[in-house]
């Protein structure tokens, strides 16, 4: 059971966090209404074992691994490729860089191809290089070790290099 200090401090990373993590469920999704459903779906399950977590100093981390562990289940499901927000339409505020984040202005012709990227590269390229963790952070959030962290990046990088060749300048 909760005591009003717990929600008094849940409340606190809530406020202090958010924009945060919608911005990193946004680059999970690519959809900014998916990435805010992501970041209350983590932050409910946060909510239910505030009090362990909480006490083991890994909040953050925590919080970000069920974001990607329900981003990858919720890709898993096949109606959720139906569900796909077109990026030309979408509006320019739904960007990651117009999230809040002190990240410059983001290129579209880049951000378009992070996108089309697997979901595991997709998540390991958003905790590197927009969220800016180490590869020990992004291998605890991903579950994986730093070598997987490392051989993902270089794939997510290498494949994002060809892409953006062929794009027309």
């Amino acid at each position: 059971m909760q005591t009003p200090q717990d929600e008094d401090d849940f409340a606190a990373f809530v406020r202090a966090r958010q924009d945060a993590l919608v911005r990193f469920g946004y680059l999970l999704t690519g959809d900014r209404m998916s990435g805010e459903d992501l970041t209350q779906t983590a932050l409910a399950k946060l909510y239910l074992k505030w009090e362990t977590i909480r006490a083991s100093e890994a909040v953050e981390a925590w919080v970000r691994k069920v974001m990607v562990n329900e981003h990858t289940t919720w890709w898993r499901r096949a109606w959720r490729h139906r569900e796909r927000l077109d990026f030309d339409t979408a509006h320019s505020d739904t960007r990651p860089g117009s999230l809040g984040s002190d990240h410059g202005p983001v290129d579209d012709d880049l951000w378009r191809q992070v996108m089309t990227l697997p979901p595991r590269q997709r998540a390991a390229v958003a905790l590197r290089y927009y969220e800016d963790l180490t590869e020990a952070q992004t291998a605890e959030i991903l579950g994986c070790s730093i070598g997987t962290v490392k051989s993902q990046t270089h794939r997510a990088l290498a494949s994002l290099r060809t892409k953006l060749e062929e794009v027309p300048a």
